[in-house]
């Protein structure tokens, strides 16, 4: 408070100034009361103009009324709405009240003030959440939770009880492929700029984060978009199936239903077409009498192993089951769900992600058991893949109004100009807009084309929020409308904005809500306050920018909480928040956007606030889910018997993120995981069999959800006495691409040096930036100016960090006959693992590359070569141990970094006996074995993979390295150079070191080979 004394001490000096000054000018005209008035009003607006960017950007307070009540001795303020767009907490409120009054005081003294801004008392627009005890001011939007939600995994071994449990939430990522009536073509709804476009950026938060967090929290997630990124589709139905799939069932017990079902008896669909109209289904009376328990069976004909969606259909009918058994049979053994058929019937309802092999190994089965007894359960079909867009459009009929005749005879002709030039959008269906999935999924026409099919950009984002209201019908939420029943907690919209900024500052993050509805009611349908979605979003933005100002950017930029009237958040019942996080055409920005780690940490803060809120709103105790567990490794403690351990991480952003126990997933082979155990301890132990690659990953664990999983680890006992060798996963880099500037007019991406890696998979880049000239202004989405990008990679999947190398590694290594185990660098680096137990040691490094911390620049982040990596190295070597590095940055990491020391670089030389040699390379992908004097290696060629794509991440540019020592000899050359891109040395210790990292080799014999020449090498090599 003395700093707004002194502020306010030195504007009524500015103040009196002015008045002063004024009235000189003219002495014998003094300032008139309006005139008076009127400076007086400029100095409120400027004061808080001037107070309240310290909260939030939200631009120019403006007074629209000044209103004194001389026998109540109060003055009455009226503002624009920029106060309102605050986040109003009781301090500031507080201050804003203290500042207007001591202004007022010269005219107004003793005189009480009341601000109102957006129709609301300024201190009513304080959220329940921050005011004493929580108390909200409204009746909070409450949902009663239900026992039987719609989805629940039977086969988790965990159970949420201070989560999401039993709650459903209805999120969606923006905009997506539309087609464009006008222009006859499919298109994106915003511009390609900074290697994505908005269509394909929000995606990049809320499938890969946002979506897999709050399930992990317990909730039921409904998406108005596909959320599978496989390019394959398998539909598998009791009326026709696609890829020679089977549907098996007793037809003395499953009868077919009396209304229509789902039905896919076209490749395409066009207007009005709903393919949940054009078939049948079955339904069967439940029972809890096992031995009278009957299935239909689902058995899809997967044209190619990998990792699906599984969505089922039914109809709701009125005396439907709560508990439909769903079992799938996938490559990791059987999970098992329940399903609400008294909810959700009559469209897709997605189940989980499975690994299935080719062909039909996998199936999904449907049974009649029910703790409910002689109720109804029904069986419509399975879709299993993400696919193709199949929604057929073309330009819409125009209706032609012409004059024709003279004097009386003159009339008007109408006729009608047909088009016929019907095209599906021919990219994956995860790209398309929610107005074809809704078609896909069964909604009503008047749900996905609010225009009756003539704009198709229109139907798209009205669609969303009537979606909200479709799916809520029927339910607790909103009984009065017809719908699919699903009592939705509320709704999130993730959207990206537009807008460039000078001198590179942040842009940052918009919030929006609105409370009048499109009748103009402040109420939802069932009388709340539609007011409760400025407390959720306010919560949630809060999260957001707090969490970003701690973890990446102590300035970023917090814009207003406007209320104002859009689609999806107008329409829907719930409280609904519109989000823009970023400016998608704002380079500063987009540094982060194109982070993954940007992207967990906001999808985390977004998660959070969300349990905030609703927690709130239904009076529960909330935990947060736990980060993911680091430290990680394996061992042997008998042949048959191997321990794994791990430690637990201190989110030191919430204190509530402590995981009490973990899960434990097994993979054998080229299986899938299966559905874990739940263990207490930071330590397991499993018996294996001897000649199967085991592989493993954990998730920590607590009352409010699980984390997400941790790399995954891969252990193998060979059927000999040969060496075991340990791997080491010291690739755990996820990241952004290379930004750069030149001078003050050339900014952008340079991907051809560093494109960053994506966690996982990345389905929002649409290919390299090819304009760099800040210069450069946005004409059109055709033409956007600086950050224009290529679209050859937008319909594509591009490949990720994986975290599953020690598998890949270890496959080559069994080849070879060794036995393997494997470990986290993390383990290494704190001592767990000591390389001095093993004889031969596999390091792999990836595209690991040091990178400033976004916080602190005198940090580094994903270096290659960590001092106490260094130092296990080290005295491993000194040891007579043996060393198998990969990766594409060994030594240009160390070589060529700004802040590289003596020591590290004679780390490089002297102890891994490698030298830099030239400059980065791009385009090399080729690699020759060549012979040389150590004869240990076979002549061989192959390819690594050097361009984005599916199977694995890419290197862009390889490191060339030479031999630092005279027993050290080139083994390996690039085709396309002649450059070196391997050595090996020995002498009291061995070494293999490769430019390139080992699994990106793209046959998996070629690894293998070349794992049997560095093995052989190893054993017996001079």
């Amino acid at each position: 408070m003395l700093k707004h004394r002194i502020y306010i001490y030195i504007l009524f000096f500015t103040f009196a100034t002015t008045l002063f000054a004024q009235n000189t000018q003219d002495s014998l005209a003094p300032l008139t009361p309006a005139q008076q008035e009127q400076l007086l009003i400029k100095t409120l607006e400027d004061t808080l103009t001037s107070m309240v960017q310290k909260y939030a950007s939200v631009g120019r307070v403006r007074i629209k009324k000044l209103t004194p009540y001389n026998k109540l001795k109060k003055v009455a303020l009226t503002t624009n709405e920029t106060l309102s767009y605050l986040p109003l907490r009781p301090e500031n409120v507080d201050s804003i009240y203290g500042l207007v009054t001591q202004i007022l005081q010269s005219q107004y003294p003793n005189y009480t003030v009341s601000i109102a801004s957006d129709d609301r008392e300024l201190v009513e627009l304080i959220p329940g959440i921050y005011r004493k005890g929580n108390k909200n001011p409204i009746r909070r939007f409450r949902v009663s939770p239900t026992s039987y939600p719609l989805v629940r995994n039977l086969s988790q071994p965990n159970k949420v009880t201070n989560g999401l449990q039993n709650r459903h939430l209805a999120v969606w990522q923006s905009h997506g492929r539309y087609y464009n009536q006008s222009g006859e073509k499919w298109m994106w709804q915003r511009p390609v700029l900074f290697q994505t476009v908005e269509d394909l950026h929000t995606q990049s938060y809320v499938l890969p984060f946002l979506v897999p967090m709050l399930e992990n929290a317990g909730a039921v997630v409904m998406l108005p978009r596909e959320r599978d990124k496989q390019l394959h589709e398998v539909i598998v139905d009791n009326d026709k199936n696609t890829h020679s799939s089977d549907f098996k069932t007793d037809n003395s017990i499953w009868q077919k239903g009396i209304l229509n079902g789902f039905g896919h008896f076209q490749l395409t669909y066009t207007e009005k077409q709903n393919p949940f109209e054009m078939g049948s289904y079955l339904q069967a009376n439940t029972t809890n009498d096992k031995s009278k328990v009957s299935e239909t069976i689902y058995t899809p004909n997967i044209p190619e192993s990998g990792e699906y969606a599984v969505y089922v259909s039914y109809k709701t009918v009125p005396s439907s089951t709560r508990d439909a058994r769903y079992t799938i049979k996938h490559a990791g053994g059987e999970t098992s769900f329940t399903v609400n058929q008294n909810m959700g019937g009559s469209t897709w309802i997605y189940l989980g992600h499975f690994y299935f092999e080719k062909g039909k190994k996998g199936a999904v089965s449907l049974s009649n058991f029910s703790s409910e007894k002689d109720k109804i359960v029904t069986a419509d079909a399975v879709k299993i893949g993400g696919g193709m867009g199949n929604i057929n459009r073309k330009r819409a009929n125009q209706i032609i109004k012409t004059k024709v005749g003279k004097g009386r005879r003159r009339r008007t002709v109408t006729r009608v100009k047909e088009y016929t030039n019907y095209s599906t959008s021919q990219y994956p269906r995860i790209t398309e807009g929610a107005r074809y999935w809704l078609q896909w999924a069964g909604a009503p026409d008047t749900i996905y084309s609010r225009t009756d099919f003539q704009n198709d950009y229109s139907d798209d984002f009205q669609s969303r929020g009537f979606w909200v209201n479709y799916i809520t019908g029927g339910s607790s939420v909103l009984p009065s409308e017809k719908g699919l029943g699903i009592p939705i907690d509320m709704a999130f919209a993730f959207h990206t904005d537009a807008g460039i900024r000078k001198n590179d500052s942040i842009i940052g993050t918009l919030a929006i809500y609105t409370v009048d509805n499109s009748d103009k009611k402040k109420f939802y349908k069932n009388n709340v306050s539609r007011w409760n979605a400025r407390e959720m979003t306010d919560i949630i933005q809060t999260q957001i920018v707090d969490d970003v100002r701690k973890t990446f950017n102590p300035d970023w930029n917090r814009r207003g909480l406007w209320n104002r009237s859009y689609s999806e958040s107008r329409v829907p019942e719930v409280p609904t928040m519109l989000l823009e996080m970023l400016s998608h055409q704002n380079f500063a920005d987009m540094k982060y956007g194109l982070d993954p780690r940007f992207r967990f940490t906001v999808s985390r803060a977004i998660y959070k606030g969300m349990l905030r809120y609703i927690s709130l709103a239904n009076e529960q105790d909330y935990v947060v889910q736990p980060l993911p567990v680091e430290a990680f490794s394996t061992r042997f403690v008998s042949d048959s018997l191997v321990e794994l351990s791990w430690q637990a991480v201190e989110d030191k952003l919430e204190p509530t993120a402590t995981p009490d126990s973990y899960i434990v997933y097994t993979r054998i082979d080229d299986g899938g995981f299966d559905n874990g155990e739940l263990v207490k301890t930071t330590k397991f132990t499993k018996t294996i069999t001897s000649g199967k690659i085991y592989s493993f990953k954990v998730e920590a664990i607590n009352s409010g959800g699980k984390s997400f999983p941790s790399e995954i680890l891969s252990i193998y006992k060979a059927n000999n006495n040969k060496p075991t060798v340990l791997i080491i996963n010291g690739f755990n880099r996820i990241s952004g691409p290379k930004a750069f500037t030149q001078g003050s007019n050339i900014a952008g991406f340079n991907t051809t040096y560093d494109a960053g890696v994506p966690y996982l998979y990345d389905i929002s880049f649409t290919g390299n930036q090819n304009e760099f000239r800040r210069s450069k202004p946005y004409i059109s989405d055709a033409n956007p100016g600086h950050g224009a990008s290529n679209t050859d990679f937008e319909d594509k999947e591009i490949a990720g960090n994986s975290f599953d190398y020690p598998f890949l590694h270890g496959k080559a290594i069994k080849a070879a006959g060794h036995s393997f185990v494997s470990t986290s660098r993390a383990s290494v680096e704190q001592g767990k693992i000591k390389l001095t137990d093993y004889r031969i040691v596999d390091l792999i490094l990836g595209k690991e590359r040091q990178i400033i911390n976004p916080l602190d620049s005198s940090k580094r982040d994903f270096k290659v070569f960590t001092p106490d990596l260094r130092k296990s190295i080290e005295n491993f070597a000194k040891s007579g141990g043996n060393l198998f590095i990969s990766g594409a940055n060994i030594v240009s990491d160390l070589v060529i970094a700004n802040n590289s020391t003596n020591f590290e670089r004679n780390f490089i030389e002297n102890v891994l006996k490698i030298k830099w040699h030239a400059d980065k390379i791009n385009n090399l992908s080729k690699v020759e074995i060549i012979s040389s004097p150590i004869k240990h290696f076979h002549k061989q060629d192959f390819t690594f993979h050097a361009k984005p794509n599916k199977d694995s991440y890419f290197v862009e540019a390889p490191d060339v390295i030479i031999p630092a020592s005279n027993k050290a000899h080139k083994i390996g050359e690039y085709s396309e150079s002649r450059m070196s891109a391997g050595i090996a040395y020995k002498g009291k210790y061995g070494i293999c070191a490769l430019g390139f990292p080992f699994e990106t080799i793209k046959e998996e014999d070629e690894r293998e080979k070349l794992m049997k020449s560095i093995l052989h090498f190893f054993m017996e090599g001079k």
